[in-house]
Protein backbone atom coordinates (compact mmCIF):
# COMPACT_ATOMS: atom_id res chain seq x y z
CA UNK A 1 0.00 0.00 0.00
CA UNK A 2 0.89 3.61 -0.32
CA UNK A 3 1.74 4.91 3.08
CA UNK A 4 2.65 8.69 1.82
CA UNK A 5 2.80 10.63 -1.35
CA UNK A 6 4.44 13.80 -1.72
CA UNK A 7 3.42 16.05 -4.14
CA UNK A 8 5.86 19.30 -5.40
CA UNK A 9 4.59 21.65 -8.52
CA UNK A 10 2.14 19.54 -10.33
CA UNK A 11 -0.42 21.47 -11.75
CA UNK A 12 -2.05 23.97 -8.77
CA UNK A 13 -0.34 21.75 -6.20
CA UNK A 14 2.97 23.52 -4.59
CA UNK A 15 4.08 20.94 -2.22
CA UNK A 16 1.41 18.58 -0.62
CA UNK A 17 1.83 15.84 1.56
CA UNK A 18 -1.25 12.92 1.73
CA UNK A 19 -1.46 10.61 4.07
CA UNK A 20 -2.55 7.50 3.05
CA UNK A 21 -1.88 4.28 5.16
CA UNK A 22 -4.76 1.23 5.16
CA UNK A 23 -8.14 1.62 4.50
CA UNK A 24 -10.15 3.58 2.44
CA UNK A 25 -9.27 7.39 1.84
CA UNK A 26 -11.47 9.78 0.28
CA UNK A 27 -9.82 12.80 -1.61
CA UNK A 28 -12.21 15.61 -1.86
CA UNK A 29 -11.90 19.44 -2.64
CA UNK A 30 -13.23 22.21 -4.34
CA UNK A 31 -13.78 22.30 -8.14
CA UNK A 32 -10.47 23.57 -9.38
CA UNK A 33 -8.81 22.61 -6.03
CA UNK A 34 -6.18 19.89 -7.81
CA UNK A 35 -8.18 16.83 -7.00
CA UNK A 36 -6.80 15.04 -10.34
CA UNK A 37 -3.45 15.93 -9.51
CA UNK A 38 -3.26 13.64 -7.01
CA UNK A 39 -4.51 10.55 -9.74
CA UNK A 40 -2.08 12.13 -11.78
CA UNK A 41 0.82 11.98 -9.35
CA UNK A 42 -0.07 8.58 -8.70
CA UNK A 43 0.06 7.88 -12.41
CA UNK A 44 3.54 9.49 -12.57
CA UNK A 45 4.82 7.00 -9.77
CA UNK A 46 3.47 3.83 -12.04
CA UNK A 47 5.10 5.08 -14.59
CA UNK A 48 2.36 6.46 -17.06
CA UNK A 49 3.49 8.89 -19.59
CA UNK A 50 4.65 12.26 -18.42
CA UNK A 51 3.39 15.76 -19.56
CA UNK A 52 5.65 19.30 -18.88
CA UNK A 53 2.55 21.11 -19.10
CA UNK A 54 1.40 19.69 -15.76
CA UNK A 55 4.48 21.32 -13.99
CA UNK A 56 3.38 24.23 -11.94
CA UNK A 57 3.72 27.84 -13.75
CA UNK A 58 7.14 29.17 -12.54
CA UNK A 59 8.48 26.26 -11.42
CA UNK A 60 11.68 24.45 -12.74
CA UNK A 61 10.41 20.78 -12.59
CA UNK A 62 7.42 18.66 -10.67
CA UNK A 63 8.44 16.33 -8.50
CA UNK A 64 6.34 13.20 -6.41
CA UNK A 65 7.17 10.49 -4.09
CA UNK A 66 5.71 7.87 -2.35
CA UNK A 67 6.41 5.82 0.32
CA UNK A 68 5.07 2.12 -0.52
CA UNK A 69 4.97 -0.87 1.61
CA UNK A 70 5.17 -3.96 0.66
CA UNK A 71 5.91 -7.57 1.66
CA UNK A 72 5.74 -9.11 -2.30
CA UNK A 73 8.90 -11.03 -3.35
CA UNK A 74 9.08 -10.10 -6.51
CA UNK A 75 8.84 -6.31 -5.86
CA UNK A 76 11.91 -6.75 -4.11
CA UNK A 77 13.55 -8.91 -6.58
CA UNK A 78 12.54 -6.63 -9.20
CA UNK A 79 14.26 -3.18 -7.17
CA UNK A 80 17.24 -5.43 -6.58
CA UNK A 81 17.73 -6.09 -10.51
CA UNK A 82 16.98 -2.17 -10.53
CA UNK A 83 19.98 -1.05 -7.95
CA UNK A 84 17.83 -0.40 -5.37
CA UNK A 85 16.72 -1.28 -1.36
CA UNK A 86 13.31 -2.37 0.12
CA UNK A 87 14.16 -1.24 3.62
CA UNK A 88 11.96 -3.06 6.45
CA UNK A 89 9.02 -3.67 3.40
CA UNK A 90 9.30 0.57 2.79
CA UNK A 91 9.95 1.06 -1.20
CA UNK A 92 10.37 4.98 -1.97
CA UNK A 93 9.41 5.60 -5.53
CA UNK A 94 10.17 9.03 -7.05
CA UNK A 95 9.34 10.48 -9.97
CA UNK A 96 10.64 14.21 -11.59
CA UNK A 97 8.99 16.27 -15.07
CA UNK A 98 10.67 18.89 -15.93
CA UNK A 99 9.14 22.02 -17.59
CA UNK A 100 11.14 21.11 -20.89
CA UNK A 101 9.84 17.35 -21.06
CA UNK A 102 12.64 15.53 -19.22
CA UNK A 103 11.48 12.76 -17.07
CA UNK A 104 13.32 10.88 -14.42
CA UNK A 105 12.33 7.84 -11.80
CA UNK A 106 13.52 6.74 -8.72
CA UNK A 107 13.09 3.23 -7.34
CA UNK A 108 14.52 2.74 -3.58
CA UNK A 109 17.13 5.26 -4.23
CA UNK A 110 18.60 3.87 -7.23
CA UNK A 111 18.28 5.57 -11.01
CA UNK A 112 16.13 3.21 -12.71
CA UNK A 113 13.93 3.82 -16.16
CA UNK A 114 11.19 5.24 -16.14
CA UNK A 115 9.83 1.98 -17.89
CA UNK A 116 10.49 -0.08 -14.37
CA UNK A 117 7.70 1.85 -12.66
CA UNK A 118 5.49 0.17 -14.81
CA UNK A 119 6.55 -2.99 -14.10
CA UNK A 120 6.65 -2.33 -10.58
CA UNK A 121 2.66 -1.10 -10.76
CA UNK A 122 1.83 -4.21 -12.03
CA UNK A 123 2.45 -5.91 -9.17
CA UNK A 124 1.16 -3.08 -6.49
CA UNK A 125 -1.48 -1.13 -8.17
CA UNK A 126 -4.85 -0.80 -10.10
CA UNK A 127 -6.20 2.42 -11.25
CA UNK A 128 -9.79 2.94 -12.13
CA UNK A 129 -10.95 6.19 -13.93
CA UNK A 130 -12.70 6.97 -16.72
CA UNK A 131 -9.89 5.94 -19.07
CA UNK A 132 -10.13 2.74 -17.04
CA UNK A 133 -14.21 2.42 -18.05
CA UNK A 134 -13.35 2.89 -21.71
CA UNK A 135 -10.81 -0.10 -21.43
CA UNK A 136 -13.18 -2.42 -19.71
CA UNK A 137 -15.56 -1.76 -23.47
CA UNK A 138 -12.52 -3.76 -25.24
CA UNK A 139 -13.20 -7.44 -25.50
CA UNK A 140 -9.55 -7.60 -24.28
CA UNK A 141 -9.68 -6.46 -21.44
CA UNK A 142 -13.08 -8.07 -20.43
CA UNK A 143 -11.39 -11.29 -21.46
CA UNK A 144 -8.68 -10.29 -18.86
CA UNK A 145 -10.72 -9.48 -16.00
CA UNK A 146 -12.63 -12.86 -16.20
CA UNK A 147 -9.04 -14.42 -16.68
CA UNK A 148 -8.54 -12.82 -13.21
CA UNK A 149 -11.52 -13.98 -11.73
CA UNK A 150 -10.87 -17.67 -13.06
CA UNK A 151 -8.53 -17.70 -10.31
CA UNK A 152 -4.87 -20.01 -10.15
CA UNK A 153 -5.81 -22.94 -11.81
CA UNK A 154 -7.29 -21.14 -14.96
CA UNK A 155 -4.16 -18.83 -14.82
CA UNK A 156 -1.78 -22.16 -15.16
CA UNK A 157 -4.00 -23.64 -17.96
CA UNK A 158 -3.74 -20.13 -20.11
CA UNK A 159 0.14 -20.26 -19.18
CA UNK A 160 0.67 -23.52 -20.65
CA UNK A 161 -2.02 -22.82 -23.28
CA UNK A 162 0.22 -19.62 -24.11
CA UNK A 163 3.56 -21.58 -24.72
CA UNK A 164 1.78 -23.99 -26.79
CA UNK A 165 0.81 -21.76 -28.97
CA UNK A 166 3.78 -20.03 -29.26
CA UNK A 167 5.77 -23.02 -30.17
CA UNK A 168 3.21 -23.90 -32.84
CA UNK A 169 3.30 -20.58 -34.25
CA UNK A 170 7.50 -20.71 -34.40
CA UNK A 171 6.58 -24.19 -35.72
CA UNK A 172 4.48 -23.14 -38.82
CA UNK A 173 6.16 -20.14 -39.21
CA UNK A 174 9.36 -22.51 -40.02
CA UNK A 175 8.21 -25.30 -41.75
CA UNK A 176 6.34 -22.03 -44.17
CA UNK A 177 9.57 -20.91 -44.53
CA UNK A 178 11.07 -24.16 -45.93
CA UNK A 179 8.32 -25.16 -48.37
CA UNK A 180 7.97 -22.11 -49.85
CA UNK A 181 11.68 -21.83 -50.39
CA UNK A 182 12.16 -25.47 -51.44
CA UNK A 183 13.37 -24.49 -55.39
CA UNK A 184 15.24 -21.30 -54.41
CA UNK A 185 17.07 -23.79 -51.63
CA UNK A 186 16.93 -26.47 -54.39
CA UNK A 187 18.77 -23.70 -56.60
CA UNK A 188 21.04 -23.15 -53.96
CA UNK A 189 21.89 -26.44 -53.39
CA UNK A 190 22.69 -27.50 -57.36
CA UNK A 191 25.45 -24.13 -57.26
CA UNK A 192 27.08 -25.53 -53.81
CA UNK A 193 27.86 -28.82 -55.33
CA UNK A 194 29.15 -27.51 -58.73
CA UNK A 195 31.31 -25.10 -56.08
CA UNK A 196 32.55 -27.80 -54.19
CA UNK A 197 33.15 -30.24 -57.35
CA UNK A 198 35.42 -27.47 -58.65
CA UNK A 199 37.13 -26.96 -55.25
CA UNK A 200 37.82 -30.73 -54.86
CA UNK A 201 39.06 -31.18 -58.26
CA UNK A 202 41.97 -28.64 -57.70
CA UNK A 203 42.60 -29.34 -54.02
CA UNK A 204 43.76 -26.55 -53.16
CA UNK A 205 46.67 -27.18 -49.97
CA UNK A 206 47.30 -24.51 -47.79
CA UNK A 207 50.11 -22.35 -48.61
CA UNK A 208 50.91 -24.18 -51.68
CA UNK A 209 50.65 -21.22 -54.05
CA UNK A 210 54.04 -19.43 -52.03
CA UNK A 211 55.91 -22.86 -52.89
CA UNK A 212 54.88 -22.61 -56.13
CA UNK A 213 55.68 -18.96 -57.04
CA UNK A 214 59.18 -19.75 -55.22
CA UNK A 215 59.84 -23.55 -57.64
CA UNK A 216 58.83 -21.07 -60.63
CA UNK A 217 60.92 -18.69 -60.18
CA UNK A 218 63.70 -20.97 -59.10
CA UNK A 219 62.72 -22.89 -63.23
CA UNK A 220 62.56 -20.03 -65.13
CA UNK A 221 66.54 -19.22 -64.64
CA UNK A 222 67.45 -23.23 -64.88
CA UNK A 223 69.56 -22.12 -67.82
CA UNK A 224 71.46 -19.52 -65.77
CA UNK A 225 71.60 -21.76 -62.55
CA UNK A 226 73.04 -24.62 -64.45
CA UNK A 227 75.79 -23.04 -65.74
CA UNK A 228 77.02 -21.15 -62.12
CA UNK A 229 76.80 -24.55 -60.15
CA UNK A 230 78.61 -26.10 -63.05
CA UNK A 231 81.26 -23.84 -63.11
CA UNK A 232 81.01 -23.62 -58.96
CA UNK A 233 81.64 -27.41 -59.13
CA UNK A 234 84.35 -27.35 -61.82
CA UNK A 235 86.28 -24.41 -59.40
CA UNK A 236 86.24 -27.10 -56.27
CA UNK A 237 86.69 -30.18 -58.38
CA UNK A 238 88.04 -29.64 -61.63
CA UNK A 239 87.86 -33.15 -63.91
CA UNK A 240 90.00 -31.27 -67.03
CA UNK A 241 93.65 -33.17 -67.94
CA UNK A 242 95.13 -29.54 -68.30
CA UNK A 243 97.88 -29.50 -65.68
CA UNK A 244 97.19 -25.85 -65.05
CA UNK A 245 93.78 -25.71 -64.06
CA UNK A 246 94.15 -26.52 -60.66
CA UNK A 247 90.85 -26.82 -58.11
CA UNK A 248 90.57 -25.58 -55.20
CA UNK A 249 90.35 -28.96 -53.38
CA UNK A 250 93.16 -30.14 -55.00
CA UNK A 251 95.17 -27.05 -53.80
CA UNK A 252 93.92 -27.46 -49.99
CA UNK A 253 94.99 -31.25 -50.29
CA UNK A 254 98.76 -30.10 -51.44
CA UNK A 255 98.55 -27.76 -48.26
CA UNK A 256 97.61 -30.22 -45.94
CA UNK A 257 100.13 -32.78 -47.47
CA UNK A 258 103.03 -30.02 -46.95
CA UNK A 259 102.28 -29.55 -43.37
CA UNK A 260 101.32 -33.02 -42.52
CA UNK A 261 105.39 -33.18 -42.97
CA UNK A 262 106.12 -30.64 -40.20
CA UNK A 263 103.53 -30.06 -38.46
CA UNK A 264 104.71 -32.37 -35.40
CA UNK A 265 107.32 -29.82 -35.05
CA UNK A 266 104.96 -26.62 -34.03
CA UNK A 267 101.94 -26.97 -32.12
CA UNK A 268 100.87 -23.47 -34.63
CA UNK A 269 101.19 -25.29 -37.63
CA UNK A 270 99.71 -28.80 -36.36
CA UNK A 271 96.41 -26.24 -35.93
CA UNK A 272 96.47 -24.79 -39.33
CA UNK A 273 96.68 -28.13 -40.63
CA UNK A 274 93.33 -29.36 -38.52
CA UNK A 275 91.44 -26.43 -40.03
CA UNK A 276 92.64 -27.06 -43.47
CA UNK A 277 91.90 -30.65 -42.72
CA UNK A 278 88.15 -29.07 -42.21
CA UNK A 279 88.01 -26.82 -44.81
CA UNK A 280 88.77 -29.91 -47.25
CA UNK A 281 86.06 -31.94 -46.29
CA UNK A 282 83.60 -28.58 -46.59
CA UNK A 283 84.79 -28.33 -49.98
CA UNK A 284 84.17 -32.28 -50.53
CA UNK A 285 80.37 -31.77 -49.14
CA UNK A 286 79.94 -28.66 -51.14
CA UNK A 287 80.92 -30.49 -54.22
CA UNK A 288 78.92 -33.44 -53.81
CA UNK A 289 75.54 -31.05 -53.27
CA UNK A 290 76.49 -28.88 -56.46
CA UNK A 291 76.43 -32.07 -58.43
CA UNK A 292 73.43 -33.43 -56.77
CA UNK A 293 71.71 -29.73 -57.91
CA UNK A 294 72.79 -29.76 -61.30
CA UNK A 295 71.19 -33.40 -61.60
CA UNK A 296 68.05 -32.36 -60.42
CA UNK A 297 68.27 -29.34 -63.07
CA UNK A 298 68.69 -31.84 -65.51
CA UNK A 299 65.63 -34.12 -64.69
CA UNK A 300 62.99 -30.93 -64.05
CA UNK A 301 63.68 -28.62 -66.57
CA UNK A 302 61.00 -26.82 -69.13
CA UNK A 303 58.96 -29.77 -67.88
CA UNK A 304 58.62 -29.01 -64.32
CA UNK A 305 58.02 -25.26 -65.33
CA UNK A 306 55.11 -26.10 -67.58
CA UNK A 307 53.58 -28.23 -64.63
CA UNK A 308 54.56 -25.53 -62.39
CA UNK A 309 52.75 -23.03 -64.04
CA UNK A 310 49.70 -25.11 -64.75
CA UNK A 311 49.30 -25.48 -61.04
CA UNK A 312 49.06 -21.63 -60.33
CA UNK A 313 46.97 -21.33 -63.03
CA UNK A 314 44.54 -23.47 -61.44
CA UNK A 315 44.45 -22.40 -58.06
CA UNK A 316 44.42 -18.44 -58.98
CA UNK A 317 40.89 -19.35 -61.00
CA UNK A 318 39.80 -20.61 -57.44
CA UNK A 319 40.76 -17.28 -56.42
CA UNK A 320 39.05 -15.04 -58.16
CA UNK A 321 35.78 -17.28 -57.73
CA UNK A 322 35.90 -18.21 -53.80
CA UNK A 323 38.73 -16.06 -51.87
CA UNK A 324 42.01 -14.43 -52.18
CA UNK A 325 44.55 -17.48 -51.23
CA UNK A 326 44.50 -21.08 -50.75
CA UNK A 327 43.37 -21.08 -47.25
CA UNK A 328 40.45 -18.63 -47.60
CA UNK A 329 39.20 -21.20 -50.27
CA UNK A 330 40.02 -24.16 -48.44
CA UNK A 331 37.50 -22.25 -45.17
CA UNK A 332 34.51 -21.08 -48.29
CA UNK A 333 34.70 -24.99 -49.07
CA UNK A 334 34.29 -25.83 -45.73
CA UNK A 335 31.38 -23.28 -45.23
CA UNK A 336 29.80 -24.39 -48.39
CA UNK A 337 29.85 -27.99 -47.51
CA UNK A 338 28.02 -27.35 -43.98
CA UNK A 339 25.87 -25.11 -45.69
CA UNK A 340 24.90 -27.99 -47.92
CA UNK A 341 24.44 -30.63 -45.69
CA UNK A 342 22.00 -28.29 -44.39
CA UNK A 343 20.32 -27.77 -47.40
CA UNK A 344 20.52 -31.55 -48.01
CA UNK A 345 18.69 -32.01 -44.95
CA UNK A 346 15.42 -29.55 -45.50
CA UNK A 347 13.24 -32.79 -46.86
CA UNK A 348 13.70 -34.76 -43.69
CA UNK A 349 13.63 -31.50 -41.51
CA UNK A 350 10.09 -30.49 -43.35
CA UNK A 351 9.05 -33.66 -42.62
CA UNK A 352 10.29 -33.43 -38.58
CA UNK A 353 8.28 -30.37 -38.69
CA UNK A 354 5.24 -31.45 -40.39
CA UNK A 355 5.47 -33.94 -37.17
CA UNK A 356 5.95 -31.85 -34.84
CA UNK A 357 3.41 -29.26 -36.04
CA UNK A 358 0.74 -31.67 -35.54
CA UNK A 359 1.95 -32.86 -32.33
CA UNK A 360 1.90 -28.79 -31.11
CA UNK A 361 -1.59 -28.02 -32.86
CA UNK A 362 -2.67 -31.04 -30.52
CA UNK A 363 -1.59 -29.46 -27.59
CA UNK A 364 -2.47 -26.19 -28.08
CA UNK A 365 -6.15 -27.41 -29.00
CA UNK A 366 -6.25 -29.40 -26.14
CA UNK A 367 -5.44 -26.68 -23.71
CA UNK A 368 -7.29 -24.35 -25.80
CA UNK A 369 -10.54 -26.55 -24.96
CA UNK A 370 -9.45 -26.77 -21.32
CA UNK A 371 -9.04 -23.26 -20.61
CA UNK A 372 -12.93 -22.51 -22.18
CA UNK A 373 -14.14 -24.89 -19.67
CA UNK A 374 -12.12 -23.04 -17.53
CA UNK A 375 -13.50 -19.91 -18.28
CA UNK A 376 -17.20 -21.40 -18.45
CA UNK A 377 -17.37 -22.05 -14.97
CA UNK A 378 -15.70 -18.93 -13.97
CA UNK A 379 -18.34 -16.88 -16.31
CA UNK A 380 -21.51 -18.32 -14.68
CA UNK A 381 -19.78 -17.78 -10.90
CA UNK A 382 -19.21 -14.29 -12.06
CA UNK A 383 -21.87 -13.50 -13.66
CA UNK A 384 -23.97 -14.59 -10.38
CA UNK A 385 -21.89 -12.54 -8.39
CA UNK A 386 -21.96 -8.80 -10.21
CA UNK A 387 -25.64 -9.56 -10.87
CA UNK A 388 -26.13 -9.53 -6.65
CA UNK A 389 -23.30 -6.98 -6.38
CA UNK A 390 -25.30 -4.81 -8.88
CA UNK A 391 -28.43 -5.01 -6.81
CA UNK A 392 -27.05 -3.49 -3.79
CA UNK A 393 -25.74 -0.64 -5.91
CA UNK A 394 -29.15 0.44 -7.15
CA UNK A 395 -30.07 -1.63 -9.98
CA UNK A 396 -32.50 -3.82 -8.57
CA UNK A 397 -33.33 -5.09 -11.47
CA UNK A 398 -30.20 -5.33 -13.39
CA UNK A 399 -28.93 -8.98 -14.64
CA UNK A 400 -25.34 -8.82 -15.30
CA UNK A 401 -23.84 -11.65 -17.95
CA UNK A 402 -20.32 -12.91 -19.28
CA UNK A 403 -20.80 -14.91 -22.65
CA UNK A 404 -17.50 -17.39 -23.36
CA UNK A 405 -18.26 -17.86 -27.48
CA UNK A 406 -15.91 -20.02 -29.42
CA UNK A 407 -13.54 -17.90 -32.24
CA UNK A 408 -12.96 -18.86 -35.28
CA UNK A 409 -9.38 -19.49 -35.31
CA UNK A 410 -6.87 -19.77 -32.01
CA UNK A 411 -5.14 -16.90 -30.93
CA UNK A 412 -2.90 -15.54 -28.36
CA UNK A 413 -5.31 -15.92 -25.62
CA UNK A 414 -7.32 -19.08 -26.47
CA UNK A 415 -10.20 -19.85 -28.38
CA UNK A 416 -12.94 -17.42 -27.13
CA UNK A 417 -14.16 -14.57 -27.03
CA UNK A 418 -15.59 -12.99 -23.69
CA UNK A 419 -18.45 -10.18 -23.62
CA UNK A 420 -20.09 -8.83 -20.53
CA UNK A 421 -23.27 -8.06 -20.81
CA UNK A 422 -26.25 -5.82 -19.18
CA UNK A 423 -29.74 -6.18 -18.88
CA UNK A 424 -30.73 -3.06 -16.96
CA UNK A 425 -34.16 -4.31 -16.42
CA UNK A 426 -36.48 -7.33 -16.57
CA UNK A 427 -37.20 -7.83 -19.99
CA UNK A 428 -34.38 -6.32 -21.79
CA UNK A 429 -32.12 -8.20 -23.60
CA UNK A 430 -28.28 -8.79 -22.46
CA UNK A 431 -26.35 -6.16 -24.88
CA UNK A 432 -22.96 -5.50 -24.73
CA UNK A 433 -21.71 -3.21 -21.76
CA UNK A 434 -20.17 -0.69 -24.34
CA UNK A 435 -23.43 -0.52 -25.83
CA UNK A 436 -26.07 -0.97 -23.03
CA UNK A 437 -24.19 0.56 -19.61
CA UNK A 438 -24.81 4.39 -19.40
CA UNK A 439 -21.80 6.04 -17.31
CA UNK A 440 -23.27 5.92 -13.92
CA UNK A 441 -23.89 2.06 -14.37
CA UNK A 442 -20.96 1.00 -16.22
CA UNK A 443 -19.07 2.51 -13.02
CA UNK A 444 -21.32 0.27 -11.24
CA UNK A 445 -20.18 -2.23 -13.16
CA UNK A 446 -16.81 -1.80 -12.74
CA UNK A 447 -16.97 -1.40 -8.55
CA UNK A 448 -18.74 -4.31 -8.59
CA UNK A 449 -15.90 -6.56 -10.69
CA UNK A 450 -13.77 -5.26 -8.89
CA UNK A 451 -15.16 -6.29 -5.36
CA UNK A 452 -15.55 -9.78 -6.70
CA UNK A 453 -12.77 -10.38 -8.20
CA UNK A 454 -10.41 -9.26 -5.71
CA UNK A 455 -12.44 -11.70 -3.95
CA UNK A 456 -9.74 -14.38 -6.14
CA UNK A 457 -7.22 -12.31 -7.18
CA UNK A 458 -6.83 -8.79 -4.47
CA UNK A 459 -4.60 -5.85 -5.77
CA UNK A 460 -2.70 -4.10 -2.78
CA UNK A 461 -3.60 -0.38 -3.87
CA UNK A 462 -6.92 0.26 -5.63
CA UNK A 463 -6.99 3.90 -7.03
CA UNK A 464 -10.70 5.22 -8.03
CA UNK A 465 -11.14 8.14 -9.78
CA UNK A 466 -15.25 9.77 -10.43
CA UNK A 467 -16.31 6.16 -10.06
CA UNK A 468 -19.07 7.73 -8.71
CA UNK A 469 -19.79 9.58 -11.93
CA UNK A 470 -23.46 9.77 -13.01
CA UNK A 471 -25.00 8.73 -10.00
CA UNK A 472 -25.84 9.68 -6.53
CA UNK A 473 -28.70 9.29 -3.74
CA UNK A 474 -29.07 5.52 -2.97
CA UNK A 475 -26.68 4.53 -5.42
CA UNK A 476 -23.93 6.21 -4.37
CA UNK A 477 -24.34 5.50 -0.86
CA UNK A 478 -24.08 1.65 -1.83
CA UNK A 479 -20.94 2.66 -4.18
CA UNK A 480 -19.35 4.20 -0.37
CA UNK A 481 -20.05 0.74 0.70
CA UNK A 482 -18.95 -1.71 -1.79
CA UNK A 483 -15.72 0.31 -1.70
CA UNK A 484 -15.52 -0.08 2.28
CA UNK A 485 -16.02 -3.60 1.33
CA UNK A 486 -12.93 -3.49 -0.81
CA UNK A 487 -10.60 -1.93 1.82
CA UNK A 488 -11.10 -4.77 4.52
CA UNK A 489 -8.60 -6.58 1.92
CA UNK A 490 -6.71 -3.46 0.01
CA UNK A 491 -5.69 0.19 0.27
CA UNK A 492 -8.64 1.84 -1.24
CA UNK A 493 -8.34 6.07 -2.75
CA UNK A 494 -11.11 7.61 -3.58
CA UNK A 495 -11.24 10.86 -5.50
CA UNK A 496 -14.88 11.75 -4.99
CA UNK A 497 -17.01 14.64 -4.77
CA UNK A 498 -19.98 12.66 -3.59
CA UNK A 499 -20.40 13.16 0.12
CA UNK A 500 -22.34 9.68 0.32
CA UNK A 501 -19.23 7.70 -0.56
CA UNK A 502 -16.64 9.91 1.12
CA UNK A 503 -18.77 9.19 4.32
CA UNK A 504 -17.42 5.58 4.51
CA UNK A 505 -13.89 6.68 3.93
CA UNK A 506 -11.34 5.75 7.29
CA UNK A 507 -9.45 8.47 5.96
CA UNK A 508 -10.46 12.11 4.57
CA UNK A 509 -8.16 14.21 3.05
CA UNK A 510 -9.33 17.56 1.30
CA UNK A 511 -7.33 19.27 -1.52
CA UNK A 512 -7.62 23.07 -0.40
CA UNK A 513 -7.32 25.71 -2.88
CA UNK A 514 -5.29 29.18 -1.77
CA UNK A 515 -5.79 31.81 -4.17
CA UNK A 516 -4.93 34.98 -1.81
CA UNK A 517 -1.53 35.42 -3.28
CA UNK A 518 -2.96 36.49 -6.74
CA UNK A 519 -2.33 32.88 -8.13
CA UNK A 520 -4.15 29.65 -7.33
CA UNK A 521 -2.15 27.23 -5.02
CA UNK A 522 -3.48 24.29 -3.33
CA UNK A 523 -2.22 21.76 -0.39
CA UNK A 524 -3.70 18.68 1.26
CA UNK A 525 -4.73 18.43 4.76
CA UNK A 526 -6.34 15.39 6.57
CA UNK A 527 -10.03 15.96 7.93
CA UNK A 528 -11.21 15.28 11.85
CA UNK A 529 -14.47 15.36 13.77
CA UNK A 530 -16.14 19.28 13.16
CA UNK A 531 -13.68 19.89 9.70
CA UNK A 532 -14.71 16.65 8.37
CA UNK A 533 -18.36 17.24 9.00
CA UNK A 534 -18.08 20.75 7.78
CA UNK A 535 -16.36 18.97 4.01
CA UNK A 536 -19.25 16.88 4.06
CA UNK A 537 -21.73 19.58 4.76
CA UNK A 538 -20.11 21.21 1.84
CA UNK A 539 -20.51 18.46 -0.47
CA UNK A 540 -23.60 17.88 0.32
CA UNK A 541 -25.05 21.83 -0.04
CA UNK A 542 -22.14 23.36 -1.03
CA UNK A 543 -22.53 25.23 2.21
CA UNK A 544 -20.09 24.06 4.95
CA UNK A 545 -22.55 25.81 8.07
CA UNK A 546 -25.67 24.64 6.68
CA UNK A 547 -27.62 23.44 10.01
CA UNK A 548 -29.16 20.75 7.49
CA UNK A 549 -26.47 20.00 5.73
CA UNK A 550 -24.49 19.73 8.48
CA UNK A 551 -27.58 17.45 10.22
CA UNK A 552 -27.15 15.22 6.87
CA UNK A 553 -23.46 14.95 6.67
CA UNK A 554 -23.41 13.54 10.47
CA UNK A 555 -26.20 10.88 9.41
CA UNK A 556 -24.33 10.05 6.63
CA UNK A 557 -21.24 9.54 9.27
CA UNK A 558 -23.22 7.23 10.86
CA UNK A 559 -23.45 4.78 8.20
CA UNK A 560 -20.12 3.56 8.34
CA UNK A 561 -19.78 0.58 10.65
Amino acid sequence: MIEELRIRDLGVIADATLPLGPGFTAITGETGAGKTMVVTALGLLMGERSDAGAVRSGAGQARVGGLVRTSDPAVAELVDELGGDVEEGELVLGRTVSAEGRSRATVGGAAAPVGSLGRLAERLFAVHGQSEQLRLRSQAAQRETLDRFGGAELAEVLRAYAEAHRERQRLAARHAELTAAREERAAEAARLRGELEEISAVDPQSGEEHELLRRVELLGNVEALREASGSAHEALVSDSDDPMMRDANGLVDGAVRALERVAGHDDRLAAVLETLRGVSFQLADAARELAAYGDDLDQEGPGELARANERLAALNGLFRLYGADTAAVIAYGADAASRLAELDGDDETIGELADGLERAGAEEQGLAERLSGLRRDAAARLSELVTVELRQLALPDAEFLVRVAPLESLGASGGDEVQLLLAPHPGAAPRPIAKSASGGELSRVMLALEVVVAGVDPVPTFVFDEVDAGVGGAAAIEIGRRLARLARSSQVIVVTHLAQVAAFATNHLQVVKDSSGGFTESSCRRLEGEERLAEMARLLSGLSDSGSALEHAAELLALRP
